[in-house]
């Protein structure tokens, strides 16, 4: 046992230094260490306290015995004249130490008390770095990729080494052992035995952040990022606002020939990247993040906090985006839910619901137009509607706006649906389609019929030229 504690304090010293752990935080652990290595090997012999001594250099262990008049258990009593040896002024009752012979330290309380030790200095380690580390959360964190545990990704950080989580990868990027990497720092992990820091590339503060190393005016708090839309390693958007109005927020964020914004895309690995700019008005702030797709119209449905966004026909799929990530992207960066339509998809919609509100109601197209248009798209919404609420309609009476209501709401009892009467006008629709293209099928080929017709009957007189001259000859 001596050899293992040998220039015990020398050492204590180098690993205070080489891992900034504090050296009475290490003799703490130390004396843990072995009075657990001691209690499972000696347990039975009642009390134990283990001390380190710095001069010596070793670990001494006492066993505590009670001073008594008669001994029953050697283990854990001594007679009263050996109690005066060790403390003139010992009573009956009191408790005393006495030091354990080092020879009785035995090679596997010797083991036990090793492995403990490491294991409190470990412990000692993290806690150490958790308290350095915990008041940079949401920075980005640089370090050297080193290694890959069960498809986490090992960074070293210099003093320490972090974790990105196989979750808190992108798929898309690719890194080996000895590439640089940068991280957004998510949080400490305090359970397992691995890296305390928890870096991410998935999070979309990452975005942010990058940004705001990137543009001064958002480091100075002059422009503003109000939020942020991220799929990973495809594209991102980001809403931005100037608290200056002489600072263009979206050409802060791009930067003299997108300088600025190439590199964060260079960073991100070529994620492509949408600034747009933050608006109070919802309409126009939903109108910017559906970008690049020009928008004819927006139609707001606050009881369902949604927003029907109307676009030309040939802007469709540029507002809805590849696998519809465009309009979810500008979903998330809003906060609206977001359906978009063509201009002539909407007409269709509208025509129908109007129908179905002038069949149930007993309107005309332009009560129904006014209906629509303050957001009862159903005769289910005016029956579910508050008096209040449907007061709010103008150009419409309340005994009007009453009958109106009782009617949709005896529609609903008699089992009779918005959905069920619109598949109807569809099948309708459809229908009329599938005969006018079958009446012009019949139409062309009777024309093309006619036009065959006049060629087989052609005048007899008539013979063509070369006919003639093969004739002639």
């Amino acid at each position: 046992m001596a050899g293992m504690f040998h220039e015990l304090d020398r050492v204590l010293e180098q690993v205070s230094r080489d891992k900034s752990i504090p050296k009475s935080y290490l003799v703490q652990a130390i004396e843990s260490a072995f009075l657990t290595a001691a209690r499972k090997k000696w347990g039975h012999l009642g009390e134990l306290e283990a001390h380190y001594n710095p001069e010596s250099g070793e670990i001494e262990l006492f066993q505590f015995k009670t001073v008594v008049e008669t001994v029953n258990d050697p283990n854990t009593e001594m007679p009263a004249n050996e109690a005066h040896e060790l403390d003139p002024d010992a009573q009956l009752g009191d408790s005393l130490g006495v030091k354990m012979d080092p020879k009785v330290f035995g090679r596997i309380a010797a083991q036990t008390a090793k492995q403990v030790i490491i294991q409190k200095v470990r412990e000692a380690e993290r806690t150490i770095i958790s308290e350095e580390f915990r008041g940079r959360i949401g920075e980005i964190v640089t370090g050297i990729v080193r290694r890959f545990e069960r498809g986490d990704m090992i960074v070293d950080l210099g003093r320490t080494e972090a974790a990105v989580p196989r979750k808190e990868q992108v798929a898309s990027e690719a890194y080996r052992s000895g590439d640089r990497i940068q991280g957004l720092f998510v949080r400490l992990d305090k359970e397992g035995s691995g890296p305390v820091v928890v870096l991410s590339r998935r999070d979309p503060n990452l975005v942010k952040t990058l940004f705001t190393m990137e543009v001064p005016e958002i480091a100075e708090g002059i422009v503003e990022i109000r939020a942020v839309a991220r799929d990973p390693g495809v594209r991102s958007k980001i809403a931005v606002f100037s608290r200056d109005s002489d600072v263009d927020p979206v050409g802060a964020c791009v930067g003299i020939k997108g300088s600025r914004v190439q590199s964060v895309v260079a960073e991100l690995k070529n994620e492509k990247i949408d600034i747009v700019c933050w608006d109070d008005d919802p309409a126009r702030f939903v109108c910017n993040a559906i970008a690049p797709a020009e928008v004819s119209k927006v139609v707001i449905r606050e009881r369902e906090h949604a927003m029907e966004v109307v676009v030309p026909d040939d802007q469709l799929s540029l507002a809805i985006g590849r696998r519809g990530q465009n309009v979810r992207l500008a979903a998330q960066l809003t906060g609206w839910n977001i359906d978009v339509y063509s201009e002539s998809k909407i007409d269709a919609i509208s025509s129908r619901a109007r129908r179905a509100l002038t069949e149930i109601l007993g309107v005309d197209d332009s009560t129904a137009v006014v209906f629509y248009s303050h957001a009862y798209r159903t005769f289910e919404d005016i029956a579910r509607a508050t008096e209040e609420d449907l007061l709010k309609v103008p150009g419409l009476g309340s005994e009007k706006l009453k009958i109106f209501r009782e009617k949709a709401q005896k529609a609903i009892s008699d089992g009779v649906s918005t959905d069920a009467l619109v598949k109807g006008y569809e099948r309708e629709e459809e229908a009329a389609r599938k005969e006018a293209a079958q009446a012009q099928a019949e139409a062309e080929a009777n024309a093309s019929g006619v036009a065959t017709a006049q060629e087989e009957t052609l005048p007899e007189e008539y013979v063509p030229e070369a006919s003639n001259e093969k004739e002639s000859v």
